[in-house]
């Protein structure tokens, strides 16, 4: 599932998948707009079979806790 997402988010910034760590920050580190960053959500959520929630994205800072929500909602 990680080596997907980053796969997925390597479409919306110049970085390679490898490059991209837990840490990367999706705003400071890639800069993604807020609108690119909810169309990547919106894939993800395609991909990975999910739905998140409105407030979902709220939490959402780096890889790390994009990989968390994804997990606990694939687990639900």
């Amino acid at each position: 599932m990680e080596s997907r997402f980053k796969e997925i988010i390597a479409q919306y910034t110049a970085l390679a998948p490898d490059e991209i760590t837990e840490n990367t920050r999706f705003r400071d580190d890639m800069e993604l707009s807020s609108l690119d960053f909810m169309t990547l959500l919106g894939e993800v959520e395609d991909e990975f079979d999910i739905e998140f929630e409105e407030n979902d994205a709220v939490g959402i800072f780096t890889v790390g806790d994009a990989l968390k929500l994804i997990g606990r909602k694939m687990g639900e």
